[in-house]
Order: C-alpha cells, then sequence, then structure tokens
C-alpha cells in the first residue's frame, strides 16, 4: 500500500502582515484567533508532528527537483534536454550547453526551496526539544530534522559550493556565504545525530514509510565522506548499512524505482507520492516533467536519455531496456507514440546520416497508466541499495582494499544480468586506478538519469575531460552561479562563484 506522509501546514512567516487599520481598538489589541506563530507553534506533541511532517513536505515540490526540471542529469552525458525542440528552449537548453547564466530560470527556484526545507528543520530543532511529550518520540522528530536539514545542506554545498549558514528560526537579515568545509561539518553534526537517534527500517510499520532510518543517516553519511575524499569514513559507513542486513538488491532492476518496488528491500530513501496531479493532493511532479509525451500523454518530455549513454551500456545489458523507452516499445499494455512535434532522429546540422538524438524517455520514472495524473504517482528513489554497494566498492578500492572491493560491485552486476551467465561477467580487476574507471562506469549503467552523473564526474575530477565537448569548463561549471535574485536581496555580501 502507498504511504506518504501528507499532513503539512504553512507555519514559519518570520512578519506579520501589517493590519489595515480600522477605528475598533479593542480589535487591535487583540491577538490574531486561529492563527499560528512562532509564539506559539509548535508547543503540543501534536505540533512537534505536524512540524515534522512539514520539512517532508519539501520533498514533493516540485522546485525541490532542482528547480523543477532534472538539470542534473541534463548537464551530464547522460541526457540531453528533450522535450519538442524549442519547448523552453531558452531556459533548460543552456544547462545542456554550459551557458547557462546567473539569472537561468530554476536556479533561483531550487535554492529558495532547499533554504525553505532548513528553515522548517530549524523550528523543530529549535523548539520541540522544549515541548512535553515522550522523549523518545521527542529524539525521533529532532532526528529526523536534522536528517533533512543535512541533505538539504548537502544539495546546496554539492551545487553551489559555501553558503549561507542559516542554523536559527530568526537569523540576522544578511548572511555571507561561509567555507565549504563549514557547511560539510554542519553537515556531518546532523547526519551523526540521526544516526544515533532513528529507528532501523524493520523498527517502523507501514504508516511510517518515507521517514527517515538510521540506514538512510548513514548512507548519506557514506555519500558525503565520498564526496570529500575521506574514503576510510565513506567506508565505516557504507558498510554498517550493508552489515545491518536491513537492505538487499531487488530481484528484479525495474522494481529498483518502479512502483511495484516502492518501500522496498532496496530503498533506503525516497519520497512517497500519489496518482492525483498537485502537491496538495499527493501527487509528485519529478516524473511528469520527465514523462512520455504525446501518446500516451503522460508528461513534458524532458531530460531525454542521451545516445552516448545508450552507448555506454555493455552488450545485452539488460538495464539499458529497462532505462531507456522506446518508440514503439509496449508499457503495460500501452502502446508508445511518442510527440508528433518531435521529429523521430535528429541529425547533426548539414547531415543526413549523423544521428545526434532519438526521441526516446525516461523509463524509470514510468508509472502504469495513460494521462497526465498518473505519472505523478513515481516515488523518487534519493538512495536506494545499489548506490551503497557501489560506494562501498568504491571507498575500499581508495582504501586499497582492492579484492575487498570487488564482491560489492559483483553483487550489482550479478543482479543486471537476471540469470543470464552469458552476459555481464564478473569483474576481476585488482588495478586501483583500472577498477577505479569500472566503478565509475558502473555507477552510470547502474544509476544513469537518477541525477548521480553530473556530480560523479565532478568528485572523481573527470567532469572537463568527459564534459568539456559539450561546454564545461574546468575553474567554473564544478558549481552553479549563485542565483541572481538572491545577490539582489542580500547585495555585495553574496559573492557570486568564480568566473559567472
Amino acid at each position: 500500500m502507498k504511504k506518504y506522509i501528507h499532513r503539512y501546514t504553512t507555519l514559519f512567516t518570520c512578519s506579520l502582515a501589517l493590519l489595515m487599520l480600522v477605528s475598533c481598538e479593542d480589535f487591535l489589541e487583540r491577538e490574531p484567533q486561529g492563527l499560528l506563530t512562532q509564539e506559539i507553534f509548535p508547543t503540543t506533541p501534536d505540533d512537534a508532528l505536524q512540524a515534522t511532517n512539514a520539512i517532508y513536505n519539501i520533498l514533493r515540490r516540485e522546485n525541490y527537483n532542482m528547480g523543477l526540471f532534472p538539470i542534473l542529469d541534463i548537464m551530464s552525458d547522460d541526457a540531453v534536454k528533450g522535450s519538442t525542440p524549442f519547448d523552453a528552449a531558452p531556459t533548460v537548453g543552456p544547462y545542456e550547453t554550459f551557458t547557462f547564466t546567473p539569472s537561468q530560470d530554476g536556479l533561483g527556484r531550487w535554492w529558495a526551496t532547499l533554504y525553505e526545507g532548513v528553515k522548517r528543520a530549524n523550528v523543530v530543532i529549535e523548539k520541540v526539544p522544549a515541548i512535553n511529550m515522550d522523549e523518545t518520540l521527542k529524539n525521533r522528530y529532532i532526528a529526523e530534522a536534522r536528517f533533512l536539514r543535512g541533505i538539504f545542506y548537502f544539495d546546496l554545498v554539492r551545487a553551489w559550493g559555501g553558503v549561507p549558514k542559516v542554523t536559527s528560526t530568526i537569523p540576522p537579515v544578511q548572511l555571507p556565504r561561509v567555507t565549504a568545509g563549514d557547511i560539510y561539518l554542519l553537515i556531518e553534526e546532523d547526519l551523526l545525530f540521526a544516526a544515533a537517534n532513528l529507528p532501523e527500517k524493520s523498527e517502523q510499520n507501514t504508516t511510517q514509510y518515507g521517514r527517515a532510518t538510521k540506514g538512510a543517516a548513514r548512507g548519506y553519511l557514506a555519500k558525503m565522506y565520498l564526496f570529500q575524499n575521506k574514503f576510510d569514513k565513506a567506508e565505516q559507513y557504507a558498510l554498517e548499512v550493508i552489515n545491518s542486513g536491513q537492505y538487499a538488491l531487488e530481484a528484479d532492476f525495474d522494481n529498483a524505482n518502479s512502483i511495484t518496488g516502492e518501500f522496498g528491500v532496496e530503498s533506503i530513501f525516497e519520497v512517497g507520492a500519489v496518482g492525483k496531479e498537485g502537491l496538495e493532493n499527493g501527487g509528485n511532479q519529478y516524473a511528469n516533467v520527465q514523462g512520455v509525451r504525446g501518446t500516451p500523454n503522460r508528461g513534458w518530455g524532458f531530460n531525454r536519455p542521451s545516445l552516448n549513454l545508450q552507448s555506454s551500456f555493455e552488450p545485452n545489458d539488460p538495464r539499458l531496456q529497462s532505462t531507456v523507452i522506446y518508440l514503439g516499445e509496449v508499457l503495460d499494455g500501452i502502446t508508445i507514440a511518442g510527440s508528433g512535434d518531435t521529429p523521430d532522429v535528429t541529425y547533426s546540422p548539414g547531415s543526413s546520416t549523423d544521428i545526434i538524438e532519438i526521441e526516446c524517455y525516461n523509463q524509470k520514472v514510468w508509472t502504469p497508466g495513460q494521462n497526465v495524473d498518473t505519472q505523478h504517482d513515481h516515488n523518487r528513489r534519493l538512495l536506494r541499495y545499489a548506490d551503497v554497494l557501489l560506494m562501498a566498492a568504491e571507498a575500499l578500492n581508495e582504501n586499497g582494499k582492492t579484492a575487498q572491493a570487488l564482491p560489492y560491485l559483483n553483487q550489482v552486476r550479478a543482479r543486471a544480468r537476471e540469470g543470464n551467465a552469458g552476459i555481464l561477467p564478473d569483474i576481476a580487476e585488482t588495478n586501483k586506478d583500472l577498477l577505479r574507471d569500472l566503478i565509475l562506469k558502473e555507477r552510470r549503467v547502474e544509476l544513469a538519469l537518477e541525477n548521480h552523473r553530473f556530480w560523479d564526474l565532478v568528485r572523481t575530477g573527470k567532469a572537463a575531460q568527459v564534459l568539456g565537448p559539450l561546454g564545461f569548463q574546468a575553474g567554473k561549471h564544478e558549481l552553479l552561479p549563485i542565483p541572481q535574485t538572491e545577490r539582489d536581496l542580500a547585495g555585495e555580501i553574496l559573492e557570486q562563484n568564480p568566473n559567472y
């Protein structure tokens, strides 16, 4: 049964709007009736639950998804803009060619949504400790808030580097950027607290699916340490997830992202949703933005799998068919005809043979159905077990434990081959440098179109080599520009990233 965290409310206004003056002095002196303010909320155990759920609600905001569009995949070699040739060409197209500016569409929305999440988390972290309630439950709510604040800041630091550090419900009006190291320290503190105070996945009941767990906190710790090249700690926390016995690979690769596998054995942290359009109805627009355009009418068709990605799969790797929807394919009894406004095949300018793009779609966000509503039914997986296995393999290899890394890498390949011994043979490479590249390649095909590839290339120092032909410039595009809207509000105190 699909479950998601659905109770939320807007509770966090920093200042009250001015009331229109009227002649009744008594009215002006009264406290507003029925209005929740920071002075009176949260004060009860039920308030604590609502405030915590309000943080989770940020995860279903359309702008939590990189400002609506999956720009991280589009900035990588995994995908191109997609949709029709001219749809959002000036707003989304520049991410494909690295010609975006500080005023680019989506940047400000993503930044603001992440900080809205930070703000909501700070309310729980700051105010719930004073509530008279069950101490175990109180600590869990605070741990959930700190986990979520940690992952919001993890997105912020990866996307923009050092950013303003906000840990209070009433911060100064203007805050300068702190260093990336300062932000990573805050993330580390938050996630360690979460790991110590959250329950294991097996301790949750079905009504709690979608809430943070000890395994989710440990998994994000491993990932955070990888981004800082702290491979000893990345190894420690990835192995803690693996050795916990809480997770396993889905027998069928399709179910790692499908409706069938929601909150399943492979899911470590995911965002629940239901098949209804609109945030208020429980839907998540993440899949709708990428859904099949035309026939069936499932979405907008952005984030088209690139030919480069498709050619990166080994011969007969079943994951290719599970990652890409091709025209003419039949899914859940529905024939994919696509959009009449999109060329089935796009050739390089002046050529009739050099194919640079074909109409296709991201199958990992497919949900059964033929209308727009049903495409909002996808649960976005933010962290799954295959990712942790590959993180463990990478960290062990970097720590000189190459032989110990291989079993974790090969678990992922064994699941992918679906019992066919003639494909995807186990990797036996023991040269550290060569194995590093093989693990990165495995991450690409296993986690394709799940928003990992761009940051994997940046953190491993391969972005300029791989993405240079697409327009990536070393010393610039490792980070996004600080949104111009934020700099206009903050003034010179909010310094721009280099070369923007």
